[in-house]
């Protein structure tokens, strides 16, 4: 028991060093993105906060398993390199008895990132998507600045107005295009202020004296329509996710969805604690992969076969979602890359014994 809990405590302490790098790199990523947003009058400071937290525990599902995997590679590697397998080996505590203790924390690791990938991440996608619209709906002509274009709704409506007063508010010379399903709308209105007709409604703007252009993505065809006055209400929260639901929705709703984006997300979840497991198992194989390099030898071939994984379960998802691949193996080609991997690492020592 003193052996595993050393091995544990040797393979914890850089997983914990590492996960809180990425998360720092990912959470400074994420700041960069919608700080943006927030100088732009966009979005409040206590919402980018709020909404890089969001995204963070997002990447954990992802983040936690790869710090583990690339944990287990140097502590292992260590081990090699400074002897300590070999006294080990020499006192009786084999592979067999390293590769328990890896299991043990793969299963516990599995465990945490399966209740991060099944509850914690829809949640913490409701919670973005709901930040993101309640922000919009929040919006007024008092944050916009002239000269710069704003989007809404992830893209589908884009304000711009040549000046802005601040104090009224109004805006002059002011362009919106509204992009719905298959069709796009333009409108200028020589003036614009801001309205609030009831509390239910949210914000709206009041366009006056202006024209509407209204025509399809493809194709021939439009209308053109002259106003004096006009009122624009701006996205509800209902809007925003119904945009975004199969992300956002509880995996047992998925469940019942029958649509293949919703197969393909809830594969995506279910793979995520299978793939923690087969992840720490073959990582112990690969830190012995390359006994002369030290003890860092095997990282190398360890971050090669998992951006191969990455890269194959991030394919497949979008490829079940389009309907291009069957929904079995669907996403689980990654895992079978890795199960495969990790029955030839650990054949090949067993066949190097058995040569005459």
């Amino acid at each position: 028991m003193i052996i595993d809990r050393y091995i544990m405590r040797e393979i914890l302490k850089p997983t914990a060093a590492i996960c809180l790098v990425l998360v720092v790199i990912y959470g400074s990523s994420m700041a960069t993105r919608y700080w943006e947003d927030a100088v732009q009058g966009l979005l409040a400071g206590i919402t980018v906060f709020q909404l890089i937290l969001c995204r963070v525990l997002i990447s954990l599902e992802v983040l936690l398993p790869t710090t583990f995997y690339l944990a287990v590679v140097i502590a292992l590697g260590r081990f090699a390199a400074s002897g300590e397998l070999t006294a080990m080996s020499a006192c009786g505590i084999g592979t067999a008895r390293v590769t328990r203790a890896v299991a043990l924390l793969a299963c516990l690791v599995a465990a945490t990132v399966a209740v991060l990938s099944l509850s914690v991440r829809p949640w913490a996608w409701t919670q973005f998507f709901l930040l993101k619209a309640r922000a919009e709906a929040r919006f007024d002509l008092t944050r916009m600045q002239g000269g710069n274009f704003y989007e809404l709704g992830g893209g589908s409506r884009v304000l711009f107005a040549d000046r802005v007063d601040t104090r009224i508010p109004s805006a002059d010379k002011v362009f919106v295009l509204n992009r719905r399903d298959d069709l796009l709308q333009v409108i200028y209105a020589a003036r614009a202020a801001q309205s609030r007709p009831d509390a239910a409604a949210g914000p709206a703007i009041t366009l006056e004296n202006g024209s509407l252009y209204e025509f399809p993505a493809t194709g021939d065809g439009g209308v053109v329509l002259a106003f004096s006055a006009a009122t624009m209400r701006l996205s509800t929260d209902e809007a925003v996710l119904l945009a975004y639901r199969v992300k956002a929705a509880a995996s047992r709703d998925l469940l019942s969805a029958g649509s293949r984006e919703a197969t393909a997300e809830l594969q995506w979840r279910i793979a995520a604690p299978l793939a923690s497991l087969l992840l720490g198992l073959v990582a112990v194989p690969l830190s012995r992969s390359s006994p002369r390099g030290g003890q860092r030898g095997g990282l190398p071939a360890a971050i090669l076969l998992f951006a191969a994984y990455y890269n194959v379960s991030a394919i497949a998802k979008k490829l079940v979602a389009q309907g291009a691949i069957g929904v079995l193996p669907g996403v689980f080609w990654g895992q079978i890359l890795l199960l495969v991997c990790l029955v030839l690492l650990s054949w090949r020592p067993f066949a190097r014994r058995r040569r005459p």
